[in-house]
């Protein structure tokens, strides 16, 4: 694996290959900790279990054999049986012991084993030769026979005997000795295995922080630098990483191939805001030379209209003289050219009011208060009690108070109300009602009626200026009443609407904001019908 290799991999695969490797060798750590744990438990075991239950066993069965020649010389004194009690109780003893120490043996303790058969073989000799024939001249022919035997027997096989014991502990304190070294040692290699696995713990882990530091940290604070030169205003600083791992490096490329788009984006941007501002600059001189020429049309509209009202209203009054004093005294052609001229001078006179009274609308302000539009109704309603006659029905739901100026409100609802009493059915007394709902923060009203409505082909053309629908004969009027609404209703800050799904009449509808703090003029209504009980 060659070193390039190794600066390709990404810090990931460096953190695996970091942990398989010590995971191997903490693995192979474990596992020969493992083995020498085991064979310290089992040399602990030949220790406290084997080798010394075996060494007391082995004083134990001296102690038997002791007390076996001690039984036989008493017996041998005195013929009493009772002394021969040690001897049979030190016999028993022995069979136990040694049944005891074969228990304990391995099949690899064969020093042990030939020892412990050595013991057995000079015991039963000593008994063959020495024990059983003094036991027996002792039983058949008295204590001093038995006495005198023990006196000429030679004590050289008892000796053996003992011998052979001391050579059995021998063994057995050599298997001891060597199990508690052997445990020693193992318990040295535990030692040396923890802090083999601590050292290696530690180093990986300041292998690790070096691995970071130098793979991560150096590298994403250099990274960290070139974009805080970028982002200060440098965008055509090159960013790259050239000490990271590879993954590092891509991010590097990455955030560099970013900075390249924002560099061409922000070229793009800039170009669009110098051309977005050159239109503004555009727009700004366009509006105000707009509001210029809307100025002076206005000024000259109400100056127009204003400067005619002396001169025609000469015409109309001359021409009313006129038919006054020679009426009748002229030929019928005379007088029907003087009737015209009375009929245009007097709608002149009505265009340019109504003229007058829509350059007015928003220039001439006296400031928004207060309306009550109930309050509105009932002097719209007083002001066209002449031109309703007595078989109109003029209703209206509870109205809000809303904020505009109470004059161009009135002449809002005297313009539609007037419409729908201009525009009756023939032998239908006219019906309007004027309802209102609220839509978040606006109040819609709508006037309603039962005259002879509107087409649908003509719902945008009746709110401008000078349109009409109708000839002169069939209604009067200069057709600029909807024009006035409209222009009310936009300069109080709402719209206004025809709607042509009605199955007959007319319904027009216009939008009022609402004054904050207003209650639902359904819940001012019922309040004043119970303070009025």
């Amino acid at each position: 694996m060659t070193l390039f290799k190794v600066r390709s991999w990404t810090l990931r695969q460096r953190i695996i290959a970091l942990c398989v490797a010590v995971g191997v060798v903490l693995g192979g750590l474990g596992v020969f900790a493992a083995a020498t744990a085991a064979a310290n438990n089992r040399q602990v075991d030949d220790v406290l279990n084997r080798a010394s239950p075996m060494r007391a066993a082995g004083e134990t069965l001296n102690t038997a054999l002791v007390d076996q020649e001690t039984g036989i010389r008493g017996y041998a004194i005195t013929g009493d049986l009772r002394n021969l009690q040690p001897y049979e109780t030190g016999l028993a003893d022995q069979e136990r012991q040694i049944a005891r120490i074969e228990t304990l043996l391995n099949h690899d303790d064969d020093d042990i084993r030939n020892a412990l058969a050595m013991v057995k073989a000079r015991a039963d000799t000593w008994r063959t030769d020495v024990a059983d024939p003094i036991i027996k001249t002792a039983r058949e022919q008295g204590p001093d026979a038995a006495q005198a035997l023990v006196e000429a027997s030679d004590t050289a096989d008892f000796d053996a005997v003992r011998t052979a014991v001391a050579e059995m502990q021998s063994h057995i304190q050599v298997l001891r000795t060597a199990s508690a070294d052997a445990a020693r040692d193992s318990s040295r290699t535990m030692v040396a295995i923890e802090v083999a696995a601590a050292v290696i713990i530690v180093l990986t882990g300041a292998f690790l922080l070096f691995l970071l530091d130098r793979v991560v940290t150096k590298p994403i604070t250099e990274l960290a630098e070139q974009v805080r030169q970028v982002a200060a205003g440098d965008y055509d600083r090159h960013i790259e990483s050239k000490r990271g791992s590879s993954d590092l490096v891509l991010l590097a490329a990455d955030v560099d191939r970013m900075r390249q788009q924002i560099a061409s984006e922000l070229s793009e941007v800039r170009e669009a805001r110098s051309h977005v501002e050159w239109v503004n600059q555009q727009l700004k001189s366009q509006t105000e030379e707009l509001t210029r020429s809307n100025r002076d049309l206005e000024q000259f509209a109400y100056v127009a209209s204003h400067d005619l009202q002396e001169p025609l209203r000469k015409v109309a009054s001359f021409c009313q003289l006129l038919q006054r004093r020679y009426a009748g005294q002229m030929d019928e052609r005379a007088d029907q050219y003087i009737a015209f001229a009375v009929d245009g001078a007097q709608r002149m006179q009505r265009l340019i009011n109504d003229l007058l009274a829509f350059s007015r609308i928003g220039r001439l302000t006296s400031g928004f208060a207060e309306v009550d539009l109930n309050k509105v109704l009932t002097e719209v309603k007083s002001q066209l009690e002449a031109r309703a006659g007595e078989d109109a029905e003029i209703t209206w739901d509870p109205l809000p108070t809303v904020e505009g100026e109470e004059p161009l409100l009135t002449t809002l609802f005297v313009n539609l109300l007037g419409n729908s009493l201009k525009f009756r059915r023939p032998d239908v007394a006219p019906a309007i009602h004027v309802s209102v709902e609220r839509d978040g923060e606006e109040w819609q009203l709508n006037v309603r009626d039962n005259g002879i409505g509107i087409e649908a082909e003509f719902a945008d053309k009746v709110f401008v200026i000078f349109q009409r629908l109708h000839s002169r004969d069939a209604y009067e009027g200069t057709g600029i009443g909807l024009a006035i609404v409209k222009k009310i209703v936009e300069y109080h800050g709402g719209r206004v609407w025809l709607d042509v799904d009605v199955p007959e009449g007319a319904s027009i509808h216009f939008t009022l904001p609402v004054l904050p703090g207003t209650e639902d003029p359904q819940t001012q209504a019922d309040t004043r019908e119970v303070v009025g009980a």
